[in-house]
C-alpha cells in the first residue's frame, strides 16, 4: 500500500483498480474503528440507554428546564412544563431489545469514529489534490468533526426534546394511550442526531463545491429563497410539525447557509488572487 502510495506521489498514476484496493482499506479501516468504538458503547449501556438515549424522556432534561423557564418569563403556557411525559416505551420482539442494544451501539461507535473516518477519507482524497491545496485545506478534518459535533449536540438538546415533547404528548382522544416500540423511539433520536450532524456540514460542502467551480456566491446569493424553502422542508421533516419547532431548528441552518456564502466568496477571492499571480 505504502509502495504505491509512493508510485503515484512520483507521477505515475494508479490504474483503476488500484483505486479500488486504496479505497477499500480505508473503508475496512474506518468501519474497524466504528466498531471498536461500538463494542465500547456496547459495554456501556447502562449510560448510553438511561442517560443519553432516555434523557430526553424525563421532565428535569435541561432543554425542557431552559423552555419551562423561558415560557414562564415571557407569560406563556407552560407547554414544557410537566413532571412526566404521558407515554412509555415498550418492546414487542423477542429480540427487540438486543436489535436496539447492537445498532445504538454502531450508531454510536459512528458519531465516536467521526473524526477517524474524515482522516481515512482525507488520505484517499489527498493524493489526488496539489500541494497547495492540501495547504489551503490543512483544517478540514478539525473543522468538519467539530461543525458534525455540534450539530449532534444540536441535534440532541433541541430537536430531539421538541420532536419527543410534541409526539409524546399528542392525543388524536384521551381513550388512545402512547405506548412506543423501543425501536420507534431509538430511530427518532438517531434520525434527529444524525441528520443534524449531517446538515451542519454545510459549510464544508460548499467550501470543496467552490473549490471545483461548482457553486459561486452569486449562485447562493441567487437562489437564497429555493435554499430557504428546501431548509423549511428538512426542518419540517427532522422536526414535529408545528411552526415554533421549524422555526428553532430552521434558523441555525439559515445562518450556516449564509456563512456558506461568505466561504465560497473567500474561496473564490483566493482563486483569482492566484489566477492574476500566475498572469503576472
Amino acid at each position: 500500500m505504502a509502495a504505491k502510495k509512493r508510485i503515484s506521489n512520483v507521477g505515475k498514476e494508479m490504474s483503476f483498480l488500484d483505486h479500488l484496493e486504496e479505497l477499500r482499506w480505508h473503508l475496512i479501516r474506518s468501519t474497524v474503528a466504528i466498531v471498536i468504538f461500538g463494542g465500547v458503547a456496547f459495554i456501556a449501556k447502562d449510560f448510553i440507554f438511561d442517560v443519553l438515549l432516555f434523557g430526553p424522556k424525563k421532565a428535569d432534561f435541561p432543554t425542557y428546564k431552559l423552555l419551562c423557564a423561558a415560557a414562564r418569563f415571557l407569560g406563556f403556557e407552560d407547554s414544557f412544563c410537566f413532571s412526566e411525559l404521558p407515554f412509555r416505551i415498550q418492546s414487542r420482539t423477542m429480540a427487540g431489545q438486543f436489535s436496539a442494544h447492537i445498532w445504538t451501539s454502531i450508531t454510536a461507535g459512528f458519531i465516536i469514529a467521526f473524526p477517524y473516518v474524515l482522516w481515512e477519507f482525507w488520505r484517499f482524497i489527498s493524493p489526488g489534490l496539489h500541494d497547495n491545496e492540501r495547504k489551503t485545506s490543512r483544517g478540514f478534518i478539525i473543522i468538519a468533526s467539530i461543525l458534525f459535533f455540534i450539530g449532534v449536540l444540536f441535534g440532541y438538546y433541541v430537536v430531539t426534546p421538541l420532536s419527543i415533547n410534541f409526539l409524546g404528548s399528542y392525543q388524536v382522544s384521551e381513550q388512545v394511550f402512547n405506548d412506543f416500540d423501543l425501536s420507534s423511539y431509538i430511530s427518532l433520536v438517531r434520525a434527529s442526531v444524525i441528520a443534524s450532524g449531517l446538515i451542519f456540514e454545510l459549510p464544508i460542502i460548499i467550501y470543496f463545491l467552490a473549490k471545483v467551480g461548482i457553486v459561486t456566491p452569486q449562485i447562493l446569493r441567487k437562489y437564497r429563497k429555493f435554499a430557504l424553502v428546501i431548509v423549511l422542508i428538512i426542518s419540517a421533516i427532522i422536526t414535529p410539525p408545528d411552526i415554533a419547532s421549524q422555526i428553532i431548528v430552521a434558523v441555525p441552518v439559515v445562518v450556516l447557509y449564509e456563512i456558506s456564502i461568505f466561504i465560497a466568496k473567500g474561496v473564490i477571492r483566493r482563486q483569482n488572487k492566484k489566477a492574476k499571480a500566475n498572469v503576472t
